[in-house]
């Protein structure tokens, strides 16, 4: 009885790193690092010149009536109800543009409609804030006295109609034609990512083209249609010069959206208010972008959260 002994089967060498790679690996390194790095700093920055704001009154700051929180509870308010209702306005229209461009435009129409929203997301806001003011607001404003008198029993169009037009449901048009072209664009290239064989076989099995997109296209792109409307939220939010054009603020809490009294926004109070401000004032402005950055933050983080627990049912796994 013979016995035959395998070959022993020795190790592959690991290839060599070469020098480029390593440098391009430390140079991702550093960026990533230097992206938490900066965030830290701006955090730690608006934590050490917010706390004497936080703290201060009426007797060491002259822009506050009371006391910081009195001054800032209607400031975020208005932020985030600004944001929300551009939000409302942007997110349909955005998906409904996207899936034209990417479904139903013919190619070369959807080639031209692809850059014309990507050159818009392009557009200084200032010239956002300078149509709102002489352009929507003057038009806006007798469809808002239409809706006050024929609807005013409902609590949103109720009140005192503004006679400029300068109200915060104009300034949420405009919030929301500022980030129509961020949703629009991230939209569309989710959608032209969509597996061709999950259209197909929707296709042959009888679906028309609408039902092909509820089966195929909207699945594999609802975590992404969620990551594009959080990004067009952030950008409502941090929204400045547009705002504080366009709106007239009375600095109230009020979800009335075509009196002339406004709530305002913290980007645009700060705006506003800082070339003026000296001495303790200053500090209750960083104070007010301190709780700016911790709602842009809250924000970005449920819209991970969000992501997260939709992507093990998206059609990309």
């Amino acid at each position: 009885m013979t016995t035959t002994i395998a070959p022993a089967v020795t190790p592959k060498p690991k290839p060599k790193e070469r020098p480029g790679d390593r440098w391009f690996s430390g140079t991702a390194l550093a960026a990533g690092a230097m992206i938490l790095v900066t965030l830290a700093a701006v955090a730690i920055f608006l934590i050490i010149q917010s706390i004497p704001g936080i703290s201060a009154t009426n007797e060491t700051a002259s822009i506050l009536r009371t006391d910081f929180w009195d001054y800032v509870w209607p400031l975020a308010f208005g932020t985030v109800w600004a944001a929300s209702l551009a939000l409302l306005m942007a997110v349909p229209l955005s998906v409904a543009v996207a899936l034209f461009i990417s479904h139903y435009a013919p190619r070369r129409l959807a080639q031209s409609l692809g850059y014309v929203v990507d050159l818009l997301a392009a557009v200084p806001s200032v010239v956002f804030g300078l149509w709102g003011i002489l352009v929507l607001a003057p038009a806006v404003q007798p469809v808002y006295a239409w809706l006050n008198e024929n609807m005013g029993w409902f609590p949103l169009f109720a009140g005192t109609v503004s006679g400029t037009g300068r109200t915060i449901f104009t300034a949420a048009i405009v919030l929301a034609v500022m980030v129509m072209p961020i949703i629009t664009a991230i939209c569309r290239e989710i959608f032209l990512q969509t597996p061709v064989l999950h259209e197909e076989a929707a296709l042959a099995l009888g679906a028309t083209r609408w039902e092909m997109i509820k089966m195929a296209v909207f699945p594999f792109g609802r975590s992404g249609i969620v990551s594009a409307s959080m990004l067009g939220l952030g950008r409502a939010l941090g929204e400045t010069m547009a705002v504080a054009m366009v709106l007239s603020v009375a600095n109230v809490i009020s979800f009335r959206l075509f009196t002339a009294e406004n709530p305002g926004t913290i980007p645009a109070n700060i705006a506003l208010t800082f070339p003026e401000a000296y001495g303790l004032n200053i500090n209750v402005l960083i104070a007010t972008g301190l709780i700016l950055f911790i709602v842009t933050f809250a924000v970005n983080a449920i819209a991970r959260y969000l992501v997260d627990r939709r992507k093990e049912f998206s059609g990309a796994n």
